[in-house]
């Protein structure tokens, strides 16, 4: 059987938590939490995995405000989060498209967004979609900054840029996006026509690793059935398991 694009999303999200003590998964995030399970297996169980809404794989039991509380702790090394839009600057937008508060779409919120942003060490945006129209020049609404200015203070910030095409870092220091690596199928070409920003790139760019058969034991058995207790229609639909 080949190796399907979410296989290998899972498996870029596991080799991107190496060397993480405690990872939190928010809500919606199948494809984030299967991959969490995959670095806990990967690297013998020690790793804490929390993902919200699970009854088995969640020791808070407070739901997002204790996950708060835990990030502001310093008890959290890494989470994800997504957007709207995200720019090259790292910005995300949660909020809606168009001239704030006049919005022409409206999404559901920041949420906890900016908190965690400042707190979590290691923080990865995933987005499947890659278009234009996601990763824009600059986002209508800051809803969580990627970047902020000397002497405020910020422990997190964004560690990598995953989408369905292709893998970014994030540096810093120079506050820009550095493409990784190319799915399979992809380009530095096709990945140039589909962002709306610009990053810095190595010539030639590298196809993203395909996860090695020990991976995809462990994610067609032990990741599958680990995320099918709180995402059972993923699990069947996309990873395999029995409904």
């Amino acid at each position: 059987m080949p190796v399907t694009r979410t296989e290998l999303l899972i498996a870029t999200i596991a080799r991107l938590l190496e060397g993480c003590g405690h990872v939190a998964v928010g809500a919606s995030s199948p494809i984030p939490g299967a991959g969490a399970f995959l670095a806990r297996a990967l690297g013998g169980d020690e790793m804490r995995v929390s993902v919200l809404g699970s009854r088995r794989h969640n020791f808070f039991t407070d739901g997002g405000r204790e996950l708060f509380d835990c990030a502001a702790q310093g008890r959290m090394d890494a989470f994800f989060l997504g957007g709207g839009q995200i720019d090259g600057e790292g910005n995300i937008n949660l909020v809606g498209v168009g001239d704030y508060p006049t919005l022409d779409v409206r999404w559901p919120g920041s949420f906890g967004s900016a908190y965690l942003y400042f707190l979590v060490p290691r923080v990865i945006l995933f987005r499947e979609e890659h278009s234009p129209r996601v990763l824009v020049p600059t986002v209508d609404f800051v809803s969580a900054p990627g970047v902020s200015e000397e002497g405020v203070w910020r422990r997190g910030g964004p560690h990598a840029l995953l989408t369905g095409r292709c893998l970014f870092a994030f540096d810093r220091a120079a506050r820009r996006f550095r493409l990784e690596s190319a799915h399979p199928g992809e380009s530095a070409e096709s990945v140039a026509e589909a962002t709306g920003f610009g990053y810095d790139a190595a010539d030639p760019v590298p196809e993203t690793a395909a996860p090695d058969r020990r991976m995809l034991d462990l994610i067609r058995g032990r990741v599958r059935d680990e995320i099918a207790e709180t995402y059972p229609a993923f699990a069947a639909e996309v990873l395999g398991t029995a409904a």
